[in-house]
C-alpha cells in the first residue's frame, strides 16, 4: 500500500546571524508549543471512530440475493480499489522523476515500470505463500507454487453457511490477490528514490525480486498472515508499519549502503541543493499518490461497507493536515513555504494514519496527521546533517512516520478490532500503555528486521559491484549509461536524417 515521497530541493539552514538564530528558535518553539496544543484539544475529544459507526449497520442479516449481492459488491470494490493501489506507481514515478535530474528520468521511470511488473509476478510465485500461508508458525509462512488454488479460488461460497460469518463476505482469491501484490509493489519502490541517480539497474532489479519475494512478505505474515504480532495485539490497518516501514527503512539502508551522489556534500561536509528537474511532475505525483491513498485505506476495510466512506474522509483529513503543517512547519525552518515540503507533509499524513485509521475518530487523525507534517521536515534536514543522501525523503516519510503513526495508533485509538476490550485502546482514550507498548514492539521489531536484511542485501550487491554505477556513468546520467537513450530527447531535426 503506499511511496516515494517529496524532499526539499532548498539548502540545509545553514549559518545565520545570532539574531536570526535566535528568532528561528522563538519560531520553534512556538511551532511547538501551537502543535502541542492543538494535540492536546483533540485528546480530550473523543467522537466514534470509523469502525464503531460501521459497526452500527449489521451485515449479517442479508440472505438468499441481496446477500449473494453484497458478496458480488465486495468483490467489485476490492478489485477497484486494488486499480487505484496500482495507479500510485504512477504518482511514485512522478515524484521521483520531477525531485531528480532529468539526465535520469527515464531510468526512474522503467525501475518503477518494473517494481510494478517484479512485485505482480514474484508475489504470487513467491511472496503471497509467505505472507498469507495456511499452516503457520507465527514467524515466517511456507511458500507455495505460484498460487495454490488461484483459478478454483475466483469461484466463492455463497452457501447460507458461508456467509453466516459475522456478516464477513469472501474475497475471490484473484481480488484478494491483486490488492495485496498491488501493495508488496508499492513497498518496493518506496526505496527506488532513495538510491535514485546511481544505482545500477541490474542490482536494483535484484533487490525488488527480493523486497517482494521474501523481505515484505514475511513482516505481511507477522499481522495481517495471522502472525505474532496479530495475537499480541498490534494494530495495523493498511500498513503505516509492514508496508512503509518496510519500505522507508529499506531505503535508509539503501541510501547508507550506495553513499551519496557526486557533488551532494561539500569537502567540509556541508550538503549541497540538488534540485530536481521538474517541481510541477513532483507534485502531480503527490496529488497522484493521495488520489491513490482512497483505495490504499478504504480498500483495507475488505468489504463494501458504510466504513467505507469515513475511512475515505478521515484519509482526506490526515493528509490535508499534513500538508499545511508541513508548509507551516518549512515556513517558519526557512523562511518561506517550500513546495516539496508541503508534498512531504501531505505524504507523511497519508503514511502516519494508515495503521490506526480505523479506531480513529475526526480529531485523532488530523493530530496525526499535524504531527506527521512536522515531524517530516526535521527528518528531512535531519537525515541530510548525517551525510545521508536521500532525494526524495523516502526514509523521512516512510520509515519515520510510518513509525510515528504505530504510535500515533497507541495514542489515539478509541477502539480495538481485536477484542474491543477498553485496555485496547489508546493512551489518551483510556486504555493505558498496553496498545502503546504493543505498537512500539511492532514497530522495533519490524525496522530491527528490515535493517538486518536489507542490509545483508545491499552490502551483498555492494560487494560484489552489483551496486553503484561509475563515476562516469552517474556524469552522464542513468538514462544515457544503464538504457542507452535520454529521457527528454532532442526536438531538433536534421535534413540529413530525412
Amino acid at each position: 500500500m503506499t511511496s516515494t515521497v517529496v524532499r526539499s530541493n532548498a539548502v540545509t539552514p545553514g549559518a545565520d546571524s545570532v539574531t536570526d538564530i535566535k528568532k528561528k528558535l522563538r519560531n520553534r518553539k512556538l511551532l511547538f508549543a501551537v502543535l502541542a496544543m492543538a494535540v492536546t484539544w483533540m485528546a480530550t475529544n473523543s467522537p466514534a471512530g470509523a469502525q464503531e459507526i460501521a459497526d452500527q449497520y449489521d451485515r449479517s442479516s442479508a440472505t438468499g440475493a441481496g446477500a449473494v449481492n453484497m458478496v458480488v459488491l465486495d468483490n467489485i470494490f476490492i478489485f477497484f480499489c486494488a486499480v487505484l493501489v496500482l495507479m500510485m506507481q504512477v504518482g511514485f514515478a512522478l515524484v521521483e522523476a520531477g525531485l531528480t535530474r532529468s539526465k535520469n528520468a527515464a531510468n526512474i521511470m522503467m525501475k518503477n515500470l518494473m517494481d510494478a511488473c517484479i512485485g505482480i509476478l514474484i508475489f504470487a510465485a513467491v511472496g503471497w505463500g509467505i505472507a498469507y500461508p495456511g499452516d503457520f508458525n507465527g514467524y515466517i509462512g511456507s511458500a507455495g507454487a505460484f498460487i495454490d488454488g488461484f483459478f478454483s479460488g475466483s469461484l466463492v461460497d455463497v452457501s447460507p453457511e458461508a456467509l453466516a460469518d459475522d456478516g464477513f463476505y469472501p474475497l475471490a482469491v484473484p481480488v484478494d490477490f491483486l490488492f495485496q501484490a498491488a501493495f508488496a509493489a508499492a513497498a518496493a519502490t518506496i526505496v527506488s528514490g532513495a538510491v535514485a541517480g546511481r544505482t545500477k539497474f541490474v542490482g536494483y532489479l535484484t533487490y525488488s525480486v527480493i523486497i517482494t519475494g521474501l523481505i515484505y512478505p514475511v513482516v505481511v505474515s507477522w499481522k495481517w498472515g495471522g502472525g505474532f504480532l496479530d495475537e499480541m495485539g498490534f494494530i495495523d490497518f493498511a500498513g503505516s508499519g509492514l508496508v512503509h516501514m518496510t519500505g522507508g527503512f529499506a531505503a535508509l539502508v539503501g541510501a547508507m549502503v550506495i553513499g551519496p551522489r557526486l557533488g551532494k556534500f561539500s569537502p567540509d561536509g556541508k550538503p549541497r541543493a540538488m534540485p530536481g528537474h521538474s517541481i510541477p511532475l513532483a507534485m502531480t505525483g503527490v496529488l497522484l499518490l493521495f488520489i491513490g491513498w482512497f483505495g490504499f485505506n478504504p480498500g483495507s476495510q475488505l468489504q463494501a461497507d458504510m466504513a467505507v466512506p469515513i475511512l475515505g474522509v478521515l484519509t482526506a483529513f490526515a493528509a490535508a493536515a499534513g500538508g499545511v503543517a508541513g508548509m507551516a512547519t518549512s515556513w517558519i525552518v526557512g523562511g518561506r513555504p517550500d513546495v516539496s515540503m508541503a508534498g512531504n507533509g501531505m505524504l507523511a499524513g497519508l503514511v502516519a494514519i494508515c495503521s490506526g485509521i480505523g479506531e480513529m475518530s475526526a480529531v485523532g487523525t488530523i493530530a496525526t496527521g499535524l504531527v506527521a507534517g512536522v515531524v517530516v521536515v526535521f527528518s528531512v534536514y535531519g537525515i541530510e546533517r548525517l551525510k545521508i543522501d536521500d532525494p526524495v525523503g523516502a526514509f523521512s516519510v516512510h520509515g519515520v512516520c510510518g513509525f510515528w503513526g504505530l504510535l500515533a495508533t497507541g495514542l489515539f485509538a478509541t477502539t480495538s478490532p481485536i477484542n474491543g476490550a477498553e485496555e485496547s485502546a489508546g493512551l489518551l482514550y483510556g486504555g493505558g500503555a498496553g496498545l502503546l507498548i504493543d505498537q512500539l514492539v511492532g514497530g522495533l521489531a519490524i525496522a530491527a528486521f528490515v535493517l538486518i536484511t536489507t542490509g545483508i542485501l545491499f552490502s551483498a550487491l555492494n560487494s560484489v559491484g552489483l551496486l553503484r554505477v561509475s563515476p562516469a556513468e552517474e556524469t552522464a546520467g542513468l538514462d544515457i549509461s544503464e538504457h542507452g537513450s535520454p529521457g527528454y530527447a532532442s526536438d531538433m531535426l536534421t535534413t540529413s536524417a530525412l
